[in-house]
């Protein structure tokens, strides 16, 4: 492709209101532009490097024997309501209504399609002979995103490869969702993303066990945590920490529990400094629904409770912040001052709560604390858990060695989904008994979009965006420098030709501007391999050759060009593909 036959708006100066390195680069090498809030149009350099992306993940899906189908965008709600999504999604959910004649049709755009899928193998599966299958579908999907952001990062409208297994019984599933674990593991790879696998929540999509495909980003809004010793790794919402339960004790004496006037102080900060202590020595009470039940919660004061773990630990349906009435009907004071010392509902409490040895807690009732407060001498307990998220510095619950904190941006996600939906749609099959069995699902999420922005958050430079040979929009930019001379032009245009025939993925930089703006465009864009025909070097009979990532360039006799390139691309290929092959390999659970 010529440069002056397509159309690549560059932009020179950072828009103002692009946050983030994605975001920015994107815009100012002429890959996307923004519709509206939330919406994206890819451009030509743009939906290159997306479809790049998406051969990689339909070859490889493929290669492990996923068969690739094409379902609808639009769907009826009432396949929502079967699985109780409708309600789980809320507002994310974009659904509305349509006229149809004298009917009124309701409908949502899929943010995912386990209800279609579902539905679809309940009226043509329905014998463990026709089981295991795979299917796949690269789709562009629909979310009511409320702040849209960061570019192509977070966005209402994204494009998502979606694959669902069906399998007869666990084994099956197991093997399905490694399959697809280890495909995930070489698509990441083979895009050049610096991935990390981590346990994770299923959330709305439901399920009992699923991971996610993290890219370590500074700007990332998903925040992981991993051992610093072993490959342990999940995204906070999962995160277990090696903390051991502690004894718990009977003490005998102690400080003095003692009621101090706390008035309109509601929050750890107010309180703690209003008494002059530290956050870690309060003990915070969250009094929670469980299964419509209220309980309360103990967490240390510097920390976050964690639903997750809360519902996993109780073996809880639903777990929710009781709401106000709730709270002062359970506690008899506010919201802001509730505190274990007599409280009549059930008390479950983090592991670090024994270890407070003078607690600072609510006293139940309006503007007043409690301090001096001991475990096992103020109130009991029966039992700890670990509740709260995890923090940079907590054990590893393998190795025990310290955990890093860190932010990264999802890629992917697979999920174990069990039987919720085949359950609730109807798919069931015959075993081999002829006994009537819901068939086991999984569902893996790719998107697509999210692998080409985070490339551009991790990998530029000062200059502009460094594209991995893989999905770069193209492999190789030819730029003719002083296309007024006819020297140049004419080496040039043969150059262009032979490449293409060659078979190289090739743009040439034909337009009449200054060499200083074809090489500020050239690092902006990131494209990996540099060709350049000028006429000082085909005086001396050589044109320059260089990476992106290099320092000067190499100076390569213009009858051995093509040859040059063709040999640099094949030997950056198998690098490329010996570094994938490691990469995928280390990840592999």
């Amino acid at each position: 492709m010529r440069w002056s036959k397509t159309f690549i708006p560059t932009m020179k100066e950072v828009p103002a209101d692009a946050e983030i390195p994605s975001h920015q680069l994107m815009l100012r090498a002429g890959l996307v532009r923004q519709v509206m809030a939330g919406s994206y149009t890819y451009l030509p350099l743009g939906w290159r490097a997306l479809r790049k992306a998406e051969a990689i993940v339909r070859e490889e899906m493929e290669r492990a024997g996923a068969i690739e189908l094409f379902m609808p965008a639009l769907q009826p709600i009432e396949l929502f309501e079967r699985t109780g999504r409708k309600d789980d999604f809320g507002n994310v959910l974009v659904h509305f209504t349509l006229k149809r004649g004298d009917k009124t049709v309701h409908v949502a755009l899929g943010p995912t399609h386990e209800e279609v899928v579902t539905d679809l193998i309940a009226h043509h599966i329905s014998s463990y002979r026709q089981l295991p299958l795979t299917v796949f579908q690269i789709q562009t999907k629909f979310r009511n995103e409320e702040r849209p952001r960061f570019g192509v990062l977070r966005t209402s409208e994204f494009l998502m490869k979606d694959a669902y297994s069906f399998d007869r019984n666990l084994e099956d599933l197991d093997r399905s969702y490694q399959l697809m674990y280890d495909v995930y593991c070489r698509i990441f790879a083979r895009c050049g993303l610096k991935y990390v696998p981590v346990e994770a929540e299923s959330g709305p999509i439901g399920g009992d066990a699923s991971h996610e495909f993290m890219v370590p980003a500074a700007n990332g809004e998903d925040r992981l945590v991993r051992c610093t010793a072993c490959p342990y790794a999940a995204n906070l919402e999962r995160a277990a920490t090696g903390r051991a339960a502690p004894e718990l004790l009977t003490p005998s004496g102690g400080p003095e529990l003692k009621r101090v006037d706390t008035p309109g102080s509601t929050t750890i900060e107010q309180v703690s400094q209003l008494l002059g202590c530290r956050p870690e020595q309060m003990i915070k009470t969250l009094i929670y629904l469980i299964d419509d039940e209220p309980v309360a919660v103990l967490i240390r004061g510097d920390h976050e409770a964690n639903e997750a773990k809360i519902r996993r630990a109780l073996g809880a349906k639903t777990v929710e912040l009781a709401d106000p009435a709730t709270i002062e009907r359970v506690t008899g004071a506010p919201v802001g001052f509730a505190g274990p010392v007599g409280l009549a509902c059930r008390i479950v409490a983090d592991h670090d709560i024994p270890r407070i040895p003078e607690a600072v807690t609510g006293a139940n009732e309006a503007d007043a604390h409690l301090t001096g407060v001991v475990v096992g001498r103020d109130f009991q307990l029966d039992a700890t858990y670990d509740l709260r998220m995890a923090t940079a510095g907590d054990p590893c619950p393998r190795c025990g060695e310290p955990m890093e904190l860190v932010h990264g941006i999802e890629v992917g996600h697979v999920f174990k989904l069990g039987t919720k939906y085949s359950e609730a749609l109807g798919a069931y099959f015959s075993d081999e008994h002829e006994q009537r069995r819901p068939i086991i699902m999984g569902c893996y999420g790719i998107g697509v979009n999210r692998i080409i922005a985070a490339l551009a958050e991790t990998s530029h430079d000062e200059n502009g965006l460094i594209w991995p040979l893989s999905v770069a929009p193209y492999e190789v930019l030819l730029i003719g420098l002083n296309m007024n001379d006819g020297s140049v032009v004419g080496a040039a245009d043969r150059l262009y030709e032979e490449l293409k025939q060659r078979g190289v993925d090739v743009l040439y930089d034909d337009r009449d501007a200054r060499p200083g703006v074809k090489f500020k465009d050239a690092d902006l864009i990131g494209f990996p391999l540099r060709v350049v025909v000028g006429a000082k070097g085909l005086r001396d009979g050589a044109i320059e050759v260089k990476w992106r990532t290099d320092a000067s360039p190499e100076k390569v006799p213009v009858e051995e060009a093509v040859d040059r390139v063709l040999e640099m691309l094949q030997q950056r290929r198998r690098d490329d593909e010996q570094q994938a092959a490691r990469q995928a390999a280390d990840a592999v659970r």
